[in-house]
């Protein structure tokens, strides 16, 4: 039995990365390319979103549904808003009435009781009663009954807290892993956490707070989790996970370190350091970007981006925009530029992948177009 079902573990998980798909509009209408350009759903679709959970929110007419990655409808259209799905659950709006609904499209929790209907996230979610927040779990059940003043999204399984005007943090079951003391916390990345207590920046290590002198502010370890970087005195430099200085704080702005080399600012103008503090590829950009885990990074001179390698030759000329629209490229965390081989890049007011070459994938451009997933 434990071989069966590792087998069907193993389908699953080829058939998903298989099927890794990308949302694309092609004269007005949407619909989803593999990873070699080929159109894997055709456009169809006035309106499509990217998958959740491997369904798909799609509009036909004026209703909304939900769309399979072989671009069958699973859930028809019926709603007159949709929200991805998360946990298995979806909050839909029919009617003038926001509730939940399951995967067959059929509405769950009916006896939650609050105020607004939140979207699920690590498999818990909010519930409102007048200025209060809780949470409930994929059941119903209520797991801590409206407390808190803000509940923020949950994080690698924490989500920051504020009780009595001051952030903490809790788990997914609503319990404190850190206490509400802080005026400001982030959350937890890589076992760290940075905060700010009476108006003093530090790091929470070993369930304590640990002042770092006379800094201005702290970035969180969303990138690193040995290095992040701090301002002092209105300069920019890094310190390490305990809080020590390991580059002095002597730039305007920095970027995170990524095979080995970070962005740094300083009049104006952009380079790159490695982890000693020197500055391996001169300052001498426009604007510049963390290197992604193909060994190129966005700069530009001028208002179009190219791409360099850590030697800081331009390997991509400067052509192109990445950074206007609101697309998952840029939201947090995400490289700004290559993944897996492939950056989604605009030219000519249209959009396209290329690989590491500078080559266009399938030789096709389109309206619009989001990252694979």
């Amino acid at each position: 039995m434990k071989k069966i079902a590792f087998i069907i573990a193993l389908f699953y998980t080829v058939t998903s990365v298989a099927q890794e798909l990308a949302l694309a509009n092609e004269s007005g209408k949407y619909g989803y390319i593999n990873k070699k350009g080929e159109w894997y759903i055709k456009p169809q679709f006035k309106v499509a979103k990217n998958f959740a959970e491997d369904f798909a929110i799609a509009i036909e007419g004026k209703k909304v549904g939900y769309i399979n990655r072989q671009g069958n409808w699973v859930i028809k259209p019926q709603f007159d808003k949709a929200k991805d799905f998360n946990s298995g659950i979806a909050v839909v709006l029919k009617e003038k009435r926001w509730f939940y609904i399951n995967t067959n499209g059929e509405e769950v929790l009916k006896d939650v009781k609050t105020d607004k209907v939140y979207d699920f996230n690590h498999r818990v979610a909010f519930i409102k009663t007048q200025d209060k927040i809780g949470l409930i779990d994929v059941e119903g059940n209520v797991l801590v009954a409206p407390k808190f003043q803000k509940v923020l999204k949950f994080v690698n399984g924490y989500a920051k807290a504020m009780e009595n005007d001051k952030w903490g943090l809790i788990d997914t079951k609503g319990n404190y892993y850190v206490q509400p003391e802080y005026n400001s916390i982030s959350n937890v990345y890589h076992d760290n956490i940075v905060a700010k207590k009476d108006e003093v920046s530090g790091m929470i290590i070993e369930g304590k707070f640990v002042e770092v002198n006379n800094v201005e502010k702290i970035w969180d370890f969303s990138y690193n989790k040995d290095l992040t970087y701090a301002k002092k005195e209105g300069k920019v430099g890094f310190v390490n996970a305990s809080g020590k200085w390991v580059i002095d704080p002597t730039y305007d702005k920095v970027r995170a370190f990524r095979n080995g080399l970070a962005p740094v600012c300083k009049n104006k103008k952009w380079g790159y350091i490695n982890k000693e503090g020197e500055v391996v590829i001169p300052l001498q950009y426009r604007d510049a970007e963390v290197f992604s885990n193909d060994g190129l990074a966005p700069v530009k001179t001028d208002k179009l981006w190219g791409f360099i390698n850590k030697e800081g030759i331009l390997v991509i000329e400067m052509k192109y925009d990445i950074t206007t629209g609101g697309f998952g490229i840029f939201k947090k965390n995400n490289d700004k530029g290559f993944k897996n081989g492939l950056a989604r890049v605009k030219h000519k007011k249209k959009w396209g992948f290329i690989n590491t070459k500078g080559e266009l994938l399938a030789d096709m451009w389109f309206i619009n177009l989001e990252d694979f997933n």
